[in-house]
């Protein structure tokens, strides 16, 4: 598809009412300083608040903003497949809407692009987020590395910026889910991480919880590598020798010394221990099993509800 704007800034939205004036301006006044032509495609993933009341009356005023409306909430990472499908960009953009990643580093990202690269990454200086969230995001900072090949410091800082290229290849893959700086690093050549500022949320509450970072983990794993159901196999095959061993023990033990049951609450915790192992391989597997379900039911991604393009 030949591209008829500079510039395409993805902004997934969920019940963001309170920043979204401000980050309407600033967005417009961020990509009005780089000379270029752009659209702005907000896609609300769902809103219950005045959210799409608001984003159509932008729209009214600037053409140059589109909207897609979702019929329900269907998550970050599929609003983000629905704009990539309606985009037109030379280079798109990603950006929340809560204003936690000033939407004034557009103009770098962009210069960044220019230069060359596939993907233009960031990292967030300063992260103002409690314990809570910053532990969890260096756990899957860590996995996405290891799994894409691809060592970034910050996979879940959503200010990006990605080539006409990547985005075309993004929009061939059909996966009912899938983390989106993985598989968009899956397909690029030439990928840089650069600084971005990060200050605290001021207005509403963050969509991202524990429950949505465990998901997004099992994304990573089953979305992307074999590895963790390789390394079941694995454990299973040194948990039988070591059974077999521990059998053998327990023999010869018996040959020796005789019939004796001091030893029983031991036997317990190594047979409880062993079960649990067990349990969460079949649930590894089942993640996988799961998975496959999904998609060979082929079911649509997301229903859009509205669009004004």
């Amino acid at each position: 598809m030949e591209s008829r704007v500079d510039i395409s800034v993805l902004v997934p939205i969920l019940n963001e009412e309170e920043s979204l004036e401000e980050l309407n301006e600033r967005l417009a006044a961020a990509l009005g300083s780089t000379g270029r032509s752009y659209e702005i495609i907000y896609v609300n993933d769902g809103s219950s608040d005045r959210t799409q009341e608001m984003l159509e009356s932008f729209r009214l005023r600037d053409r140059r903003i589109k909207v897609i409306e979702f019929n329900r909430n269907y998550g970050q990472h599929m609003a983000l497949f629905a704009g990539f499908e309606r985009s037109c960009g030379r280079v798109v953009i990603t950006i929340d809407a809560d204003l936690q990643n000033p939407p004034e580093e557009i103009p770098r990202l962009v210069a960044k692009a220019d230069e060359g690269y596939d993907v233009v990454a960031t990292y967030r200086k300063g992260r103002r987020d409690s314990i809570f969230r910053r532990w969890p995001s260096w756990i899957v900072n860590k996995i996405t590395s290891r799994l894409v090949g691809a060592k970034l410091r910050d996979y879940g800082c959503m200010l990006r910026a990605y080539s006409r290229e990547v985005i075309d290849s993004i929009n061939l893959c059909q996966e009912s889910s899938s983390f989106i700086p993985a598989l968009a690093n899956t397909y690029a050549k030439r990928i840089v991480e650069i600084e971005v500022g990060h200050v605290e949320r001021k207005r509403g509450i963050s969509k991202y919880g524990l429950f949505r970072l465990l998901r997004l983990n099992f994304d990573l794993m089953t979305g992307f590598s074999l590895l963790p159901i390789q390394f079941i196999g694995i454990l299973g095959v040194f948990i039988a020798f070591m059974g077999l061993v521990f059998a053998v023990f327990l023999f010869v033990r018996r040959l020796i010394v005789g019939p004796e049951s001091e030893g029983l609450f031991t036997l317990f915790a190594i047979v409880f221990f062993f079960m649990g192992i067990q349990i969460f391989a079949l649930g590894i597997i089942g993640e996988y099993i799961g998975r496959i379900f999904q998609e060979v039911r082929r079911r649509p991604r997301f229903i859009v509800k509205k669009e004004l393009l």
